[in-house]
């Protein structure tokens, strides 16, 4: 191929061929220069796009959580000034906290007149329906303690000292059931750290207690609730679930909270890897209920026909779209489109303004518009739009499960609203220290998430297991009522 001159013609035919050769040297070299910079500057432009990028994620277009949002982040379009007052509006249905029945309350204080507030006659008798006002109110908090007293005896036969045992149900410790499970509760469900627990227990309880004796305590609980705790885990294992995780401190080193959520029953894990072999562990190697997850590559090793990917999760990647700009935004503006018509026949069916028959008979041709959209945009020439696009293609199936399984969401917020509170606690205390601490995470947070879920008073259910635990009887279930 002939190669294009540097030089007019009529001047190079005037150069000596020993300086073309050199000049056609210097040339290469000017070529291979410009070619080397326009890779470097391809480059450099690359990650400028990658970084202005993730400078302009934020929840609504990644997988952030909301709390990383800076304050210049509108979650939603803001709202007009109705120019009604702050506070209840006129036909607002009154709040009145619900009377105790009077057999239950401590005192009753009879407030009757004397005389009458116009004339002054003196008033008599009683008022059948009189109007009740009851006043809460919390006791100063005293400790019970029990003392038990040991008595050591000598045999006169052999002289052998014999020393008297604890009534059975009596702890070892210094810590009543009810004491240890609030000690747990104050950490598992109210995210207090050691020494607010500490100063709580001194200032409300008047328990005096040392940081140390609450780490104790929690090892004590974590016990209690081990075996409840592992048929818990056992159950999930049969049931449709939603998976998720978050990130941990374990040991002043990187860990990962997980978390399975099931109808009645949340169970949560710390570990060290966020791969697919921990969600085998988790769910156990021969699982067949749906899977409801994001798009993390740990979940691919779940059959197609038995997940369910998060609609919630795929409307923040199209937003990502839109927001990258250039040829994927269209791409996402449609895709986006069809998110929000599925969600607003999802709701309809859901509320019952739609039969679930109708329902799906839409949508079938939603779905097949759909890969429509997902066809044209693996062509796209945004390459980041069109790898989404096939990914999705790959696993369309597993986009509408929700569609032919009835009782099924179609979206992962249940884990995400389960892993909010362990998420703000772990803000707090920075994770665990030890491998002992993360099993009272792990316990404890299954134990509240499951008692919330099934409606449970905590407190009681604690205090059950430390009675059992005690006691050497069987602690109750933390299945649904209904299984166990």
């Amino acid at each position: 191929m002939r190669r294009e001159l540097p030089l007019p013609q009529e001047l190079w035919d005037q150069i000596p061929a020993h300086v073309q050769a050199a000049l056609w040297v210097v040339v290469d070299g000017y070529e291979q220069r410009i070619a080397t910079l326009e890779a470097q500057v391809a480059g450099l432009q690359g990650e400028v796009r990658e970084l202005k990028e993730q400078l302009n994620q934020t929840s609504q277009n990644s997988s952030r959580p909301p709390s990383s949002d800076g304050p210049r982040v509108q979650r939603q379009p803001p709202r007009k000034p109705s120019g009604r007052k702050r506070g209840a509006q006129p036909g607002h249905p009154p709040y009145s906290r619900t009377l105790i029945p009077v057999e239950q309350v401590a005192e009753v204080v009879i407030c009757q007149p004397h005389s009458c507030r116009r004339c002054g006659q003196a008033l008599h008798g009683r008022d059948p329906q009189p109007r009740r006002h009851q006043v809460l109110e919390v006791p100063p908090a005293t400790p019970q303690v029990t003392e038990y007293q040991l008595h050591r005896l000598v045999c006169a036969r052999c002289g052998i000292t014999t020393c008297g045992a604890l009534p059975a149900g009596v702890p070892a410790s210094s810590y009543g059931p009810r004491l240890a499970s609030l000690i747990a509760l104050c950490g598992g469900a109210y995210r207090m750290s050691k020494r607010m627990i500490a100063s709580f227990c001194a200032d409300v309880l008047g328990v005096p207690l040392a940081v140390g004796e609450i780490c104790e305590v929690e090892q004590t609980v974590a016990q209690a609730l081990e075996p409840p705790v592992q048929a818990a885990r056992t159950y999930v294992q049969t049931q449709d679930a939603n998976v998720d995780e978050t990130s941990w401190r374990q040991q002043q080193r990187r860990a990962w909270l997980w978390s399975v959520v099931t109808q009645g029953v949340s169970v949560f894990y710390i570990r060290t890897s966020r791969s697919a072999k921990v969600l085998k562990e988790l769910l156990g190697v021969g699982y067949r209920a749906i899977l409801t997850s994001d798009r993390a590559k740990a979940y691919n090793c779940q059959p197609v026909p038995q997940r369910q990917l998060c609609w919630a999760h795929l409307r923040r990647n199209f937003q990502a779209m839109i927001d990258r700009g250039g040829a994927g935004a269209a791409v996402g503006e449609s895709l986006l489109e069809h998110t929000a018509v599925l969600f607003g026949w999802w709701y309809w069916v859901r509320d019952g303004t739609w039969s679930r028959a109708t329902w799906q008979r839409y949508m079938r041709g939603l779905r097949q518009s759909f890969r429509g959209e997902l066809e044209a945009g693996a062509r796209s020439a945004c390459e980041k739009t069109a790898t989404t696009c096939r990914e999705l293609l790959a696993r369309e199936a597993a986009l509408w499960t929700f569609v032919r399984v009835p009782g099924l969401d179609p979206t992962n917020n249940a884990v995400e609203r389960a892993l909010r509170h362990a998420v703000q606690w772990r803000k707090t205390s920075y994770g665990t220290d030890s491998m002992a601490g993360s099993h009272f995470v792990e316990n404890i947070l299954t134990v509240v998430a499951s008692c919330r879920q099934q409606e449970r008073h905590v407190l009681t259910y604690l205090t059950a297991c430390c009675q059992a635990l005690y006691a050497g009887t069987q602690p109750p279930s933390l299945l649904p009522q209904t299984v166990s």
